[in-house]
């Protein structure tokens, strides 16, 4: 009796459902097929699991493959990370695969066995400049700029204490320093064009809250978001229902209203008025200033250059994003084709400053898709001094490339606002995951150096990679992004510091508070 009466429930409710679709002219395909039509629309709304785990193969899949993604979590869980049976890159076809050639002799190389992998940078940050508080990073692969507020508080809380873990520094993102970020690790505070967590009502710039925020928090840098490789030349839309109570106490923006980040900054109008500003920073708060870009018109940087050539002003560190897309939500035109690629674009912002004999003046950050060796070991070869992570971190922590970042319904809890999805993110296991990230891949960047023949990943030169057209022709890296002689290298008292840096080890790393 009672399974007959669920089975003309269920007919019911079929009949209903058919009629319902039957009348409808919303979608022609449920109003010719109705009930079955629905198949479609479920099949669709699971395509990307479908794709991910039965239909793509290991190397196939985008933005990251099935192989770059096991590579991550296996680091981040300490488990062997090694793969057996040789490559499955199409070696005899691919385009544009980067090899990295071996030595077989080396001068002296550093202990390769140390578990924390300390690998400082070749370069002291604001050292050129005569910053009050210029330092050597201690790492030199760092957690990218993702706001509180794009990421959970449980993702951030968890990234900052593998940060600290690793002796890695988190930059902020640009959506203001929260308590999330109070974690032990090392800060590089992000300045927006909304100023936020540092602006007035009218949403202007206001130095004494930026001053009150550096000396309140662990502050190593401060770095002006020009623009980011997801979204370049665009502002940004907060809706008003992700505003919450706590968002906007940290922001300084009102509760559960629209927040629009604008396009173009207004504390500065051109390159001449943008390094006073940042000289105001540096000079105020003592912290090396940097910026951050995509790379489009090259104009900018060619005026920047020409500017800073003169001695007098100048930026401490250029962060160059890829256009590749990162964790930004944006229109799939912007993700797709505006602003250039990583190696393009910073191919192209370094051998502008190289031009003027400067490259030792300033640090290079590369971002965009470089938490993998092989990208990083290229972007260290076209002369970056550092790496920034942000997907890649993402993953160590969970991140399973489900691409709802911006639906608000991240289903690992790490994109997201939800409560109850955020709930799925432990903070203290996900900070040792973060952790070993970050370790292991200063170990394959150490390895990859040795192999190489040199003892660090900055003494990697763009003569040493290979970029590949299948198996019939082959160009260093430097012919096919136009370096001339010594273009990606460190200067000889850089090149012979950092070795002997790493040849007697570098000062032990503080404890982490966590």
């Amino acid at each position: 009796m009672r399974a007959r009466k669920i089975g003309a429930a269920a007919a019911t409710a079929v009949a209903l459902l058919a009629a319902r679709d039957l009348v409808q002219k919303r979608h022609a395909l449920l109003r010719n097929f109705p009930v079955v039509g629905h198949a479609r629309y479920l099949l669709e709304t699971i395509g990307p699991e479908l794709r991910q785990y039965i239909v793509t193969s290991n190397e196939e899949e985008r933005p990251f493959s099935r192989d770059q993604r096991t590579w991550i979590y296996a680091s981040a869980k300490e488990e062997n990370n090694y793969s057996g049976f040789g490559t499955e890159v199409d070696v005899e076809h691919v385009q544009g695969h980067a090899y990295l050639k071996q030595r077989t002799f080396a001068g002296p190389l550093p202990d390769l066995h140390d578990p924390q992998a300390p690998l400082p940078s070749a370069k002291v940050l604001g050292g050129p400049r005569g910053r009050a508080k210029a330092f050597r990073p201690a790492s030199v692969v760092n957690v990218s700029a993702m706001s509180f507020g794009s990421l959970s508080g449980a993702a951030i809380t968890a990234l900052n204490k593998g940060a600290a873990l690793a002796g890695a520094m988190h930059n902020t993102g640009e959506g203001g320093l929260s308590p999330h970020h109070r974690n032990g690790g090392d800060l590089v505070l992000q300045l927006g064009t909304a100023y936020f967590g540092c602006r007035n009502e009218d949403g202007s710039f206001n130095l004494d809250k930026l001053k009150d925020v550096v000396a309140g928090a662990p502050v190593k840098a401060i770095e002006i978001k020009l623009s980011q490789g997801a979204k370049p030349g665009l502002g940004g839309m907060l809706p008003g229902a992700k505003v919450t109570p706590e968002i906007a106490g940290i922001r300084g923006i009102p509760v559960g209203e629209d927040c629009a980040s604008p396009s173009r900054h207004s504390a500065f109008v051109d390159v001449d008025s943008m390094l006073d500003f940042v000289e105001l920073l540096a000079t105020e708060t003592g912290v090396p200033v940097g910026i951050k870009s995509a790379v489009g018109d090259l104009g900018f940087w060619q005026e920047l250059a020409a500017l800073m050539a003169r001695g007098d002003r100048g930026v401490d560190f250029v962060t160059v994003d890829g256009g590749e897309g990162g964790t930004g939500a944006a229109p799939r035109m912007f993700a797709d084709s505006v602003s250039l690629p990583f190696r393009m674009g910073f191919s192209r912002v370094y051998g502008t400053f190289a031009e003027l004999g400067l490259t030792d003046d300033l640090t290079f950050i590369g971002s965009g898709k470089l938490g993998l060796p092989e990208n990083a070991a290229v972007a260290f070869a076209l002369g970056a001094d550092m790496i920034n992570v942000a997907r890649e971190a993402m993953l160590s922590i969970g991140c399973i490339q489900a691409q709802k970042c911006h639906t608000d319904k991240c289903p690992t809890g790490i994109a997201t606002q939800n409560p109850w999805l955020a709930r799925g993110v432990d903070p203290a296991s996900k900070a040792d995951r973060a952790a070993s990230y970050l370790r292991t891949l200063r170990k394959e960047l150490l390895k990859v150096s040795a192999a190489v023949g040199v003892a660090h990943p900055g003494l990697i030169t763009a003569d040493d990679v290979e970029i590949l057209n299948g198996d019939y022709e082959a160009r260093t890296l430097a012919g096919v992004y136009g370096y001339k002689d010594g273009w990606g290298e460190l200067g000889p008292h850089l090149a012979d510091g950092i070795t002997a840096l790493l040849a007697t080890g570098p000062t032990p790393l503080p404890e982490p508070t966590v």
